[in-house]
């Protein structure tokens, strides 16, 4: 992700979105650049018009706020679970030493 990220960058301070520029990027903000991904970045980008890219890409929507109803509602109180009995170690030891004979 990183490498969009600078490529995004790049593009966005109107350079030029190369390998030399993309592993400038990367090594400045500390990631240790992969010359092979550099390379696949840069030839899928070749023929991409990345404003228009931006535009068309999706955005999630946000998610709406609970509504003053929702929030109103009462809220269910928990019941207490009956509390489990714990064996003595002891015990689970008898008990696994059941299982190896």
């Amino acid at each position: 992700m990183e490498y969009v990220y600078a490529a995004m960058l790049l593009h966005k301070a109107g350079q030029k979105v190369d390998e030399a520029s993309l592993k400038k990027v990367l090594e400045a903000a500390g990631v240790k650049a992969d010359d092979a991904r550099i390379k696949a970045l840069v030839a899928s980008l070749a023929n991409v018009n990345i404003d228009e890219a931006i535009t068309k890409a999706a955005v999630a929507p946000a998610a709406a706020a609970p509504t003053a109803a929702a929030s109103s509602a009462p809220v269910e109180e928990k019941k207490e679970e009956p509390k489990k009995e714990e064996k003595a170690p002891e015990e689970a030891a008898a008990g696994l030493g059941a299982l190896f004979g």
